[in-house]
């Protein structure tokens, strides 16, 4: 029973703490009400470069295996052009990735 309220007595105090801390960063940043929907949005960015960058490494790299498959001394050709096109698609999730963080920090000066 000790354990019970010394844990519900840290709870609610450390609720209280937090509260203060979020209520003074809320009057230093009151004239930007844009940075959380900045902030989704990057989050929704990356989601969907990551979404499409990985289906189409899946697609690529199933194609490679077909034609592979289908005929096995082609296996060296189709290799050089499936690593250059992976990492070409590898980049623009990265360059999505850099996007969406420089974006951030540009909210808060309303850009």
């Amino acid at each position: 029973m000790k354990k019970a309220l010394l844990f519900a007595a840290t709870l609610f105090a450390s609720a209280a703490a937090f509260a203060q801390e979020a209520a003074a960063t809320a009057t230093t940043h009151a004239g930007n009400s844009n940075s959380g929907l900045v902030a989704l949005s990057a989050a929704i960015a990356i989601g969907l470069a990551v979404y499409g960058g990985t289906s189409a490494q899946g697609k690529a790299a199933s194609a490679a295996l077909e034609g592979i498959a289908r005929n096995p001394a082609a296996g060296d050709k189709l290799f050089t052009p499936l690593i250059l096109s992976l990492a070409l698609i590898e980049s623009l999730v990265i360059l999505a990735f850099l996007v969406a963080f420089i974006k951030i920090p540009a909210a808060s000066f309303g850009f």
